[in-house]
């Protein structure tokens, strides 16, 4: 069992990774969580549910990870008191996800230290993940003062920046409290880019919510729509076919491939080589472009379905990905050597924005920024799922923490992509399904799909209810661990470098937003 405690029973749930689902008192979540991160575990995401029409008040659901696999609690919570012990304590990461839990449903974090609104804005009345929610006559009352965090002393200014920001950059408030050009505080306020997400998932059928889990934060189409897809599957007991599998590796890689190519071009845009930005911007634009023409979409959206695959790859079209993988690792070999060369992007890069391993490991910082502190973990390593099991994946890590360390971790995770794109180019023979009959859910189940995206971990949770429709699905972004570490990531630098050291960590401002 992936943890002992004396009232905690778990069951295994189906699916292509280990996990497991317990129901829980409120007297035992602090244990519990005490229990997992004592033993190195984090918390992956909170979130909570309406379930008074099964007379059931409402539920509190948080995922954790361990070396063992994905653990699942359910919690029970009154429907006339819906409170709940904070374990904003025990994982700091926490904090963020029990305001909007509130925001979105009223369920309350006893002893919280924070209890602002976080999604709000002000925007609606009452709770609109509440089944009797009525959103036709809502309508904003009361002003919308965000309480920021004020720092005084001498010399000490104020400098507002965003929420509209230059380009397509997505919107989010960054207060900065500095000395000179010395940041001592930084405060963020997201919540600007609210879609409604999680609401409309409850009027979709299975097939029209995989559409809609693909767009939750469009760079990571691959990784969401798969966990999507693992979590349906994993409540329906469907193994996609071979085929499938593979192909949908291959997807994830070539998201993972494109983004690391798009970010690497903006980090030395932001030290000013334009002649990095526009050179890897090119590789990025190839990328996309043969995405477009084998598989029929730039950025790989609606090409993984519950119980497969929507899309195949003709034989002449693995030549055109190994002349691609030989010409990526060509060129990025030799920019790389120019990054690595240039002393005034290395002077830039070198000891910006450091979190030390054990700030990172306190903050439940995880993917390519927590591996470049020194936090091992990744999905396709430690819980690989088909057909990751079968690949070896070599988990890129690094120590300093800091811009240099993150744009290293983002070059060795290139490489290691082309190397499993052509392994799975290898392995990908022809014939069979590419997608097993999966139209509806089994009613009164709950899976949970996560998948290692470029970002981080991706967890989509599936609750369905006794028809087998979608009664809550929950989407979960690495940006909500991550958001907070910038903050820190940022004091005692220039506020010249925010830019930077923000890029470093590319967060989504929308996958943080339901």
């Amino acid at each position: 069992m992936p943890i002992t405690h004396p009232n905690l029973h778990l069951t295994r749930l189906d699916g292509a990774i280990p996990a497991w689902l317990g129901e829980i008192k409120p007297d035992d979540l602090m244990p519990i969580c005490r229990n997992v991160a004592d033993g190195g575990g984090r918390l992956l995401a909170l979130w909570g549910s309406d379930r008074r029409a099964q007379h059931k008040g409402f539920g509190l659901h948080i995922a954790l990870v361990n070396e063992a696999g994905l653990i699942c609690l359910n919690l029970a919570l009154d429907a006339a008191q819906p409170v709940y012990p904070d374990i904003g304590r025990i994982f700091p990461a926490a904090a963020r996800m029990q305001r909007a839990a509130y925001d979105l449903l009223g369920i309350y974090a006893e002893e919280g230290q924070d209890h602002r609104k976080w999604i709000r804005h002000g925007a609606w009345q009452g709770f609109p993940l509440r089944k009797d929610f009525d959103a036709a006559p809502n309508r904003a009352h009361e002003p919308d003062n965000y309480p920021f965090v004020q720092v005084e002393g001498q010399g000490v200014h104020e400098i507002a920046v965003g929420p509209i920001h230059a380009g397509t950059i997505e919107p989010g408030h960054f207060r900065f409290s500095v000395v000179g050009e010395k940041v001592l505080r930084l405060e963020e306020r997201l919540g600007y880019t609210h879609k409604g997400i999680e609401k409309r998932f409850e009027s979709l059928d299975l097939q029209q919510g995989a559409k809609l889990a693909g767009r939750v934060s469009g760079d990571s189409t691959v990784a969401y729509a798969w966990a999507y897809a693992m979590a349906a599957e994993s409540i329906a007991g469907v193994t996609p076919p071979e085929r499938a599998l593979w192909l949908r590796a291959l997807f994830l890689e070539r998201e993972r491939i494109a983004n690391h190519l798009g970010d690497l071009g903006d980090l030395g845009n932001d030290v000013a080589l334009s002649f990095g930005f526009a050179q890897f911007w090119m590789l990025k634009e190839q990328v996309l472009r043969n995405n477009a023409a084998l598989f029929g979409h730039r950025y790989l959206m609606d090409r993984i379905v519950p119980g497969g695959v929507a899309a195949d790859l003709a034989e002449p079209g693995k030549s055109v990905l190994r002349n691609e993988c030989a010409m990526l690792e060509r060129e990025v070999r030799v920019l790389r050597n120019i990054y690595e060369e240039h002393a005034g992007m290395q002077d830039r890069f070198i000891a910006a924005g450091r979190v030390e391993p054990k700030l990172a490991a306190r903050l439940g910082l995880c993917g390519l920024a927590g591996r470049a502190s020194a936090q091992a973990w990744d999905a396709r390593v430690q819980f690989p799922c088909a057909p990751y099991d079968r690949l070896d994946v070599r988990m890129a890590t690094y120590r300093n923490g800091d811009v240099a360390a993150r744009v290293i971790v983002r070059f060795d995770e290139l490489f290691e992509s082309l190397r499993l794109q052509r392994e799975i180019l290898d392995r990908l023979v022809y014939g069979g399904e590419l997608c097993a009959p999966l139209d509806k859910l089994p009613g009164n189940g709950f899976g949970a799909g996560m998948v290692e995206g470029w970002r981080g971990e991706v967890l989509v949770a599936i609750h369905s209810d006794a028809e087998g429709r979608l009664a809550r699905v929950h989407p979960h972004d690495p940006s909500w661990q991550n958001w907070p570490v910038v903050e820190h990531a940022v004091l005692g630098n220039i506020v010249p470098d925010f830019p930077l050291i923000n890029k470093s960590f590319n967060l989504s401002y929308s996958g943080q937003d339901l």
